[in-house]
């Protein structure tokens, strides 16, 4: 299995979201629905083909939406795979209070706000997820190794995000 089993509990934790917009005389902000900038955004075209050859992956991407509100693609190679991803209702804040999170480790992450997660039960193959703000919503960055212990993929989405979220929608 690819970076399928580490987005699972992810996907199965996601809820939607209210509107993100200041009312006038409330303190606090409420949630937010939809990121416009985010909605144009295609994940299956973000990375660049030598990009995805020096992580070892293939070059061409496949559709990966296991859940409508989470479009996305995979590349596999033969230590890992990755999945991208991306959800408008989303971020990362709304992630931790409605996901199961075996780890959710906030930090920045190309300069903007992200978390390194991953669900209890990932798999023998060590599925770990970077989810990054982006263009007002949250962009989902997945690895998982090809076989139990073959790659550390925490160390890769982190790497792999970091080298790439400041191509994100803002």
């Amino acid at each position: 299995m690819t970076a399928g089993v580490a987005l699972v509990g992810l996907s199965a934790c996601s809820g939607t979201a209210g509107d993100s917009t200041r009312k006038a005389g409330s303190e606090e902000p409420t949630e937010r629905v939809g990121g416009a900038a985010l909605e144009q955004f295609d994940p299956c075209t973000f990375f660049k083909p030598d990009e995805l050859s020096s992580w070892g992956l293939e070059a061409q991407a496949e559709e990966f939406t296991p859940v409508s509100f989470e479009p996305g693609c995979r590349w596999r190679g033969g230590q890992m795979g990755l999945v991208l991803q991306k959800n408008v209702e989303e971020t990362v804040a709304s992630y931790e209070k409605n996901g199961n999170w075996e780890r959710y480790d906030k930090q920045s992450v190309g300069g903007r706000s992200g978390v390194v997660a991953n669900v209890p039960s990932g798999g023998a193959t060590g599925g770990c997820n970077v989810l990054v703000d982006a263009g007002g919503g949250v962009v989902i960055y997945g690895v998982s190794g090809r076989l139990a212990d073959s790659v550390d993929a925490c160390a890769e989405a982190e790497k792999i995000a970091a080298a790439t979220a400041s191509r994100l929608p803002r």
